[in-house]
């Protein structure tokens, strides 16, 4: 890889991770429109741990909060632990992550051979960002997280599953379903991010073994550049997103989806 393509693709996997526009997309698109190699297994980990980092680093303090809460749930040293969330949010997210593993587990070859295409990530691209709009137009948005129960956590478990299709975005279909569950812009983000904690550490997971039993080439100075520029672009792009989410709102992520789906329709098909 030249340091123009790590550079590039590093930066598109930080930014686009968080944001409701499809990671997995970005990512393949230069190869299907540039003729770009594929990046390899050892990049893909490089990125992967530095999105990573970046989740975890942002919400340090909600991530800490619920692993003491949730150790506490299993120990039960605390007599408050019926009383708090943290444990509870905890739980929610470790059982809302299942269905994207078996997905993931039973389902990777199928998607790699057959979904990994142009036409289908146009398609998921204009659907999904269609369902995102709609929803963040007629969502109450007044419901708070720990309202939401166990029963819309599961919805969102059971919606990143379905964003392992490229183009669906995970990030963009989370809070879809966050937002029509009735959560606010920013606590729909919120729950989003926190869920791609363990979703994220699974994928590298399975990519880091797939890479130890490989006989590929490390390059050592590409994981590493890949992995900083990874994670810091996923900070910055968490931050502002947050910051600017009840500002703008959905719309203009909506809006970029549906160019950039039918402009990818108008590729393939023109």
């Amino acid at each position: 890889m030249s340091t123009l393509e790590i550079f590039l693709l590093a930066v598109i996997q930080g930014f686009t991770e968080f944001l409701p526009i499809s990671s997995s997309a970005h990512l393949i698109l230069p190869s299907a429109v540039l003729g770009w190699q594929d990046q390899g297994l050892a990049f893909d980990v490089a990125v992967h741990v530095g999105t990573l980092l970046a989740v975890v680093l942002y919400f340090r303090k909600e991530v800490g909060s619920m692993a003491v809460a949730w150790i506490s749930t299993i120990t039960q040293r605390n007599k408050e632990t019926e009383s708090n969330f943290d444990g509870t949010l905890a739980w929610w997210i470790l059982f809302a992550t299942i269905p994207a593993g078996l997905f993931g587990l039973l389902g990777k070859d199928i998607i790699e051979e057959y979904l990994r295409s142009a036409l289908v990530i146009a398609g998921t691209t204009i659907i999904f960002g269609v369902l995102l709009g709609f929803a963040d137009i007629k969502a109450k948005q007044n419901v708070s997280i720990e309202k939401m129960g166990f029963k819309g956590a599961m919805l969102i478990g059971f919606a990143q599953a379905i964003a392992l299709i490229p183009g669906t975005s995970r990030s963009g279909i989370t809070m879809t379903i966050g937002l029509m569950l009735g959560l606010s812009r920013e606590n729909a983000a919120r729950f989003s991010f926190l869920l791609s904690i363990p979703a994220i550490a699974m994928a590298g997971s399975y990519l880091t073994l797939k890479l130890i039993t490989s006989a590929d080439a490390v390059d050592w100075n590409a994981i590493g550049l890949g992995s900083v520029l990874a994670f810091v672009s996923a900070y910055a792009c968490i931050h502002f997103f947050l910051v600017l989410l009840d500002k703008i709102g959905m719309m203009p992520f909506v809006i970029y989806r549906l160019v950039l789906g039918f402009g990818l329709l108008w590729f393939v098909l023109g």
